[in-house]
C-alpha cells in the first residue's frame, strides 16, 4: 500500500512542476499583461497544490502537513485577488508597450 500511495505522490509532484513549468512558460511569452494573467494565476496554483498534495501524501506522518495545508490555503484565496487588482490597474492605465499593455492588441492603447 506505501508504494501505491508514493508512486501516487510522485506522479502528482512531477504534475504539479510540469503544470508550474507551463505557467512560467506562459508568463514569459505572452505580450502584455492582460494576456498574463492567467498563466500567472490559474495553473501556478494548480501546480503548487499538486506539489503540496504530492508532499503531503509523501510527509502523512509529520507534523508539517497542516503548514503545507495553510500555504495551499493562502495561495487560492489571494493569487486571484492579486491578479485582479493587478489587471484593472493595467486596464484603467492603458499603457503603452513599453508598460503593461501591447499596443496592437485588441482593445489596446
Amino acid at each position: 500500500m506505501t508504494t501505491v500511495l508514493d508512486t501516487f505522490a510522485h506522479i502528482l509532484i512531477i504534475l504539479g512542476a510540469v503544470i508550474s513549468l507551463t505557467a512560467a512558460i506562459g508568463v514569459v511569452r505572452f505580450r502584455d499583461t492582460l494576456s498574463r494573467m492567467h498563466p500567472a494565476t490559474k495553473p501556478q496554483v494548480v501546480g503548487l497544490l499538486f506539489v503540496l498534495g504530492g508532499a503531503m501524501i509523501i510527509l502523512r506522518s509529520s507534523v508539517d502537513i497542516w503548514m503545507m495545508a495553510l500555504a495551499g490555503m493562502f495561495m487560492v484565496l489571494t493569487a486571484p485577488v492579486i491578479a485582479h487588482r493587478v489587471g484593472r490597474v493595467a486596464y484603467r492605465e492603458q499603457l503603452g508597450r513599453d508598460g503593461l499593455l501591447d499596443e496592437d492588441a485588441p482593445g489596446g492603447g
